[in-house]
Formats: C-alpha cells, sequence, structure tokens
C-alpha cells in the first residue's frame, strides 16, 4: 500500500457529472479491487508488527506477485522484500521471483473469501529459497485471514492495536480502489467532493489511525495521523475495545456513540455517508 500523503491516486477521466462518468464495473472486479488495494498491501504492516510474521520474512529476498486475468488484462499485485522488509507496489512485475497466479476473477475473490475455488497456480518454486519465501508469504496470508476473520477481539492490547490498525487501513485503502475503479456511488461521491480529509481514530493510540483525502475525484489513502489540519471527519473511538465492537460487528453503532464509545467528530450525515462505504468495503471482503 503506497502511504505517500502528497500523492493522489489517478484522477478519474472526464467530466464530474453523472452523464459523464463510464460505466460500473462488475462486481467481480470491485471484489477484486478490495482484495488487490486493501487486504492484500496489510502484509506490509503484518511484517512489521506481527512478531511471528516479521521474524517468517526476516532475511528473506526476493519479489512475489499475485495477479489475475481480467477482460484481456492483469491485474497485480507485487511485494519488494529486501531483508526482510516489504515495500508493497500495484501492477504486474516482469519476472518476479513467485508468482500466485490466479485463473480467473471468480476463483480470486472467492479464494480471498474463504471460499472453495480453485488454487493460484504458484510459479517460480525452484529452490530453497523460494520456496522457503512462498512459504512465509502464503502463512502472512493465513494470518491475515485469521486476525480480518475474528468474531471477538484478542486479549492482549499489543494485538487489540494491530486488528485495529489493520482494519482501519483497509477501510481507507479500500474505499480509495473502489472510487479509483468506479463503484458508482463513491465514485459520485468523490468526484463531488472538494478537498477533503477524512480519518479514522482511537485515543491515545495515534499508531493504530488512518485517513483517506477525497477531492474532484481523486483519493489517496494512507496510514496513521492527518498532521496538516484538521480532518473535514474523523470517526474516533475512546479505546482499542470500543472500536473493535464496531469492527467485529459486536456493538451497535447508535448505541457506541450514545455511550460516548464512538464520537463523530463532524456533521452526523458525513459519518454515515463514510459509514455506508465501510459497509461496502466489508461486503466485497467477506463471503
Amino acid at each position: 500500500m503506497t502511504t505517500h500523503p502528497t500523492r493522489y491516486d489517478v484522477a478519474l477521466p472526464g467530466s464530474t457529472t453523472d452523464a459523464a462518468l463510464p460505466p460500473a464495473p462488475s462486481e467481480d472486479i470491485l471484489a477484486a479491487t478490495v482484495f488487490l488495494r486493501g487486504v492484500l498491501p496489510l502484509i506490509k504492516i503484518l511484517a512489521t508488527d506481527h512478531p511471528t510474521t516479521r521474524a517468517a520474512f526476516a532475511e528473506k529476498n526476493g519479489i512475489i506477485q499475485v495477479s489475475v486475468p481480467y477482460d484481456g488484462d492483469r491485474h497485480a499485485l507485487h511485494a519488494i522484500i529486501i531483508n526482510g522488509t516489504i515495500d508493497i507496489r500495484m501492477g504486474a512485475y516482469d519476472l518476479p521471483d513467485i508468482e500466485l497466479a490466479f485463473p480467473t476473477l471468480t476463483s480470486f475473490n472467492r479464494f480471498f473469501q474463504g471460499r472453495p475455488s480453485r488454487p493460484p497456480r504458484i510459479r517460480g518454486l525452484r529452490s530453497p529459497r523460494r520456496i522457503a519465501l512462498a512459504v512465509a508469504f502464503i502463512r502472512a496470508l493465513l494470518t491475515l485471514s485469521r486476525l480480518l476473520g475474528a468474531t471477538k477481539p484478542p486479549t492482549a492490547e499489543a494485538d487489540k492495536a494491530l486488528v485495529v490498525r489493520l482494519f482501519f487501513a483497509l477501510l481507507s485503502a479500500g474505499i480509495s480502489g473502489l472510487n479509483k475503479v468506479g463503484h458508482p456511488e463513491i465514485r459520485r461521491w468523490a468526484s463531488r467532493s472538494p478537498d477533503r480529509v477524512y480519518a479514522w481514530a482511537v485515543d491515545n493510540h495515534p499508531d493504530v489511525g488512518a485517513y483517506l483525502r477525497v477531492k474532484g475525484g481523486r483519493t489517496k489513502a494512507a496510514r496513521g495521523e492527518y498532521r496538516r489540519s484538521q480532518p473535514f471527519f474523523t470517526l474516533r473511538f475512546d479505546s482499542l475495545d470500543s472500536a473493535l465492537g464496531i469492527l467485529l460487528d459486536i456493538d451497535d453503532m447508535l448505541e457506541s456513540t450514545a455511550a460516548g464509545k464512538l464520537i463523530m467528530e463532524g456533521a452526523p450525515e458525513f459519518g454515515a455517508q463514510i459509514g455506508e462505504y465501510m459497509l461496502a468495503v466489508g461486503a466485497y471482503a467477506k463471503p
């Protein structure tokens, strides 16, 4: 996931009027976008903040790619690993060391939703070094699936912070990705928006935050606090437990708001709006 706060994603072409906007993409491509741009880049967070994953990638080097064909093109993401440090980049790499190549969009989506599917073809397993790299990556995917698929909060504070950090990053990047490929409602909202920042935060835990910057059809997701000015709207929680109650669909949002566990810093209508887009990301990421 790119986190440079000074750069937007690619602007949508053409006029911002509804009539001039391109046709909506298929549900398959919208779901695949959430996984490619929202879920898979979270491996970078795991490789930094999850001890077992960090140890698995320690001192490893190579390039791993995940790809899927669509409409005569190839959608891909690749991870550049240098001495255990991971840099995630969108797009295809010509000669990766390892490639997980999915045969269809449907199989790709079903695989990451945890549903029965045709497995990817794993290319490049020609040496012990490459096999070890592939094993570390696949284990990271399984760990990510377990953390995002949790139905109750972890007990350790560090694990709570990690899960919240993962979800906030997923939501901001997922909404931005859906805008980029043309999700009808998100595209319309972004195309009409002036320069605004929407943020997710937990009191006393600035490291778990994320934000989304929107301006005239362009969106940019990043992790951490937005420090240039006060965000236009912030969805703020009073604790990690309060955040997990909403993120894991345990608590009711209205009840959490009434109890002061969830604070909407900004006009309530914008909270409802961003809440709808959060639900859209979650819907594509779940079975």
